[in-house]
């Protein structure tokens, strides 16, 4: 393990960062190679989705949009708005990386998912030291991860004619509850105040704006306003 000192520092170091996070991924990526079949898709489809999208609940939603026979503008906008969130995580790690090549930064950028946010964030916030290679490994680690396990419950997913009945399609929001309670307890560690207005800010704003807008839009915005009331609370 990393010591103190070191920092997160080696490639190697950022794969052994992600390893409390391969768990979601083996989970959430069995599932929607599972969910992909049973939408009609065949297993090089399904995993060219994962390579390509790289993005657990949108590709959850594209199945579902593939079901109803959408039109492909809207399957693209909404594949679109749901990963929009990723510019968000992006913007917030790059000025870290703002010494590295624009290539670097590109493929940081491209691959960064809620589980390596997670993680990245949590590791900032902690003022721990930590280089690009670490951040490579992190994510490039969850990247392999997600494909092997959507390729893997592609393979089973003809064995399963209907994966709702398992609870596969509650794996993305499980996966998604587990990263708010860690990002959560750590934040609420730090600043019980600023956590708790944060949390009843996204909430509020979240179930407003659903009532007006897409749901992928609301939490893109619900979001945004959710980093401003914490940046304006002050203990």
């Amino acid at each position: 393990m990393e010591s103190a000192d070191k920092g997160y520092v080696t490639f190697m170091d950022g794969v052994r960062s992600c390893l409390p996070t391969v768990l979601g991924y083996l989970g959430t990526g069995f599932a929607f190679g599972i969910v992909g079949i049973n939408a009609h898709l065949n297993i090089f489809e399904v995993t060219l989705m994962s390579l390509i999208i790289y993005g657990g609940s949108s590709q959850f939603v594209l199945c579902g949009l593939l079901l109803t026979n959408a039109s492909i503008p809207g399957m693209i906008f909404t594949v679109f708005l749901v990963n929009l969130r990723h510019l968000l995580m992006s913007m917030t790690a790059s000025p870290y990386f703002r010494n590295e090549s624009l290539l670097q930064n590109i493929s940081l950028g491209s691959i960064l998912t809620d589980e390596s946010f997670a993680v990245f964030s949590t590791t900032a916030a902690q003022e721990k030291r930590f280089t690009a290679q670490w951040m490579q490994g992190l994510n490039w680690t969850g990247y392999v991860t997600w494909f092997v396990s959507t390729l893997l419950g592609a393979l089973v997913g003809n064995l399963i004619p209907d994966p709702n009945k398992f609870g596969f399609d509650f794996a993305i929001t499980a996966m998604f509850v587990g990263l708010f309670i860690f990002q959560f307890q750590w934040e609420l560690s730090k600043s019980t105040k600023k956590a708790i207005v944060v949390v009843i800010t996204v909430a509020i704003s979240l179930y407003l704006l659903m009532i007006v807008v897409s749901s992928a839009l609301a939490v893109i915005i619900a979001a945004i306003l959710g980093c401003v009331a914490g940046g304006l609370v002050h203990d």
